[in-house]
């Protein structure tokens, strides 16, 4: 059996529930504008067997589009990351099944890490969801 050591993979990084929103990721230290903050694997489904398995369930939620006919659900905290329209981070796919998250600003420590979920910073486009502003 694997011993458990009590460290997470992204020491800089604390996750904690929030009223209306459940979970998010917060800066537990200061991160400077640019600075990678977490790089994830990307689990990557195709979009027929999520649909016909998985689509109902609660990894609805917590799934990306993926390139073409197909989703990715990001490991790490990658798809914890909360929506907002005015986001402090962005995402970059950067290799086949690989994201990064970085920082579009200092962000402060204890502050929300935000991004668009449109995946452009200020893009306006709707969300499947009520977002809170």
């Amino acid at each position: 059996m694997a011993r458990q050591t009590g460290k997470n993979h992204a020491p800089h990084l604390v996750i904690k529930r929030i009223k209306g929103k459940g979970r998010g990721v917060f800066a537990g230290r200061p991160i400077a504008k640019d600075e990678i903050i977490e790089r994830v694997p990307m689990l990557v489904i195709p979009k027929k067997e999520f649909d016909e398995h998985l689509g109902s369930t609660i990894l609805y939620k917590y799934c990306f589009d993926w390139r073409k006919d197909s989703v990715a659900l990001a490991l790490g905290y990658g798809s914890l990351y909360n929506h907002s329209f005015g986001p402090n981070a962005l995402y970059e796919d950067v290799g086949p099944q690989l994201k990064v998250f970085i920082a579009l600003r200092d962000i402060r420590p204890g502050e929300e890490i935000t991004i668009n979920y449109n995946g452009r910073p200020r893009g306006r486009k709707s969300v499947e969801f009520s977002v809170i502003p």
